[in-house]
Formats: C-alpha cells, sequence, structure tokens
C-alpha cells in the first residue's frame, strides 16, 4: 500500500514540476510583450489572453503536486498542537464533506465544459483572431483527475494514520532550508556568527 501511495505522489510530482515550465514561458512572454509595447511600438492584441492561459494552466495542474507535498495553506494555529489522530481525523471528515464533492464536480463538469470548447473550436472573444480556448480548457478536468487521484491517497492516508497512530511517509521534494543542519555541515557555530555580526558593524561608516 505504501508503495502505491509513494508512486502517487511521484506522478503528482512530476506532472507539477513539468508544468512548471509554465512559470518560464509567462516570464518570458511578459518581458517580451513589455519590450516589444514601450520600445518597439508593436504590442499583442492576444498577448492578455495568453497570460491568462498560462497562469491558469500552472494553476490548476500544480493543485496534485501541492497536496501530494501537505503545502496547501492550512489554519496550524490549533492544527498543529493536535495529535496524528486527531489531525486525520479532522482531514479526513473535510475531505469527504467538501474536498470529493467540490473536486468531483469540478471533474465532471469541467469535462462537458471542455467537450463544448472542442466542438464549436472556441476562441478568444476579448480580441478579434484572439487563441483557440479549447486546448486550455482541456486543462480543467485533466487537473480535476490528478487532484483526485491524489485526493484518494491523503483520504487512505488519514486512515492509516487512525490504525498506527502517526502519518506515513510521503514523497519528499525541495524543503526549507534546515538551518541548524547547514551549520553543522559547514561547520558553523553561533559565536563564529555573532563574531561576524560585529565585525561588519564596527566597520559601517560612521562607527
Amino acid at each position: 500500500m505504501q508503495k502505491l501511495l509513494l508512486l502517487v505522489d511521484k506522478i503528482s510530482t512530476w506532472v507539477g514540476q513539468a508544468f512548471s515550465i509554465c512559470i518560464v514561458i509567462l516570464t518570458l512572454h511578459v518581458s517580451w510583450e513589455v519590450f516589444s509595447r514601450y520600445a518597439l511600438d508593436n504590442p499583442r492584441a492576444w498577448a492578455f489572453d495568453f497570460m491568462i492561459m498560462m497562469y491558469g494552466t500552472l494553476f490548476m495542474m500544480a493543485g496534485a503536486y501541492t497536496l501530494a507535498k501537505n503545502s496547501h495553506v492550512r489554519g496550524d494555529v490549533l492544527y498543529g498542537f493536535f495529535r496524528p489522530r486527531t489531525q486525520a481525523a479532522l482531514d479526513l471528515t473535510l475531505y469527504i464533506i467538501a474536498f470529493l464533492p467540490g473536486v468531483i464536480a469540478l471533474t465532471y463538469a469541467g469535462y462537458y465544459y471542455a467537450a463544448e470548447s472542442w466542438a464549436i473550436r472556441e476562441s478568444s472573444n476579448i480580441t478579434a483572431g484572439g487563441p483557440p480556448y479549447y486546448p486550455f480548457k482541456t486543462v480543467i478536468p485533466v487537473a480535476g483527475a490528478f487532484l483526485l487521484l491524489q485526493g484518494i491517497v491523503e483520504i487512505i492516508r488519514c486512515i492509516i494514520c487512525l490504525k498506527q497512530g502517526e502519518w506515513p511517509s510521503r514523497e519528499a521534494d525541495v524543503q526549507e532550508v534546515d538551518v541548524d543542519k547547514l551549520k553543522e555541515m559547514v561547520h558553523v557555530k553561533d559565536e563564529d556568527i555573532q563574531k561576524l555580526d560585529a565585525l561588519i558593524t564596527s566597520r559601517r561608516p560612521g562607527k
């Protein structure tokens, strides 16, 4: 079971990382559009549509990745003090009441939403000759399916935690820097940092 859970984590991670290229594309596009508009006096009418599609794709396809890393926004003021079983019970309740109905509705409605867009070969109505929308709207049910799959994995994790009293492991990825571990790796002590701070302060102008 644990191997299956980690496999889904890896799939969600791979999908999220693959679509992170949208950030690069969006950055390059906006940079060129600003240059083209103000330096070349040649703005493109469809630039805004393209920005919406790139950001929307990134936002949608990062959902399963973020859930796999347990990184969605949560009110940790009280949650962090709960025992693992209490956390699992709370999460399981919310997954069943809020998550599953919402994501199933998103996937189901998104499929028909995208199908209608493909049927009429929908394109932007913001600008004349705008880019096609139907490939972008296909992202909605696809992202919903990935998010639903990862959500099922998280529900299974909640059940395991309720039985075992601790959370099962999940696929690791980029994490925040562990400052204490970093100090050990580079053999730096707090005293050394304080001496360096004092040295820098003493060499400031006016000191």
